[in-house]
């Protein structure tokens, strides 16, 4: 198993405070990924070559390239077998119904490369 990180882009500016709608809608995805064991409490450094960005309408780009009017809104980590695994966990995020972006970085453990 692998971990990724999952940043949670819009460049929308957020209200700061969700409605309980979207508090609910957040805590079912995240439930739903914990209930399958793959949610971390840790962070590393981050990788350049293992990354990708869903964008709406699960679109997958390369790379972990942004906009600079982009905002990073937070993040998680997840553990999965591939980037491919946790680039379906991505597509379920509730910020990419608001036109925002999640990014998908594999996480080096020490001494490893890219």
């Amino acid at each position: 198993m692998k971990e990724f990180m999952l940043i949670f882009r819009n460049s929308n500016p957020a209200p700061d405070t969700p409605t309980p709608e979207q508090m609910q809608e957040r805590m079912n995805w995240l439930a739903g990924i914990a209930a399958q064991n793959k949610l971390v409490d840790k962070g590393n450094r981050l990788s350049m070559g293992q990354a990708k960005t869903v964008l709406p309408d699960n679109i997958v780009t390369d790379g972990p390239f942004t906009e600079i009017k982009e905002f990073v809104r937070g993040y998680i980590v997840v553990k999965t077998t591939t980037i491919d695994e946790a680039i379906e966990l991505a597509k379920g995020n509730p910020i990419l119904k608001m036109g925002g972006s999640v990014e998908v970085r594999a996480l080096l453990t020490p001494g490893e490369n890219n």
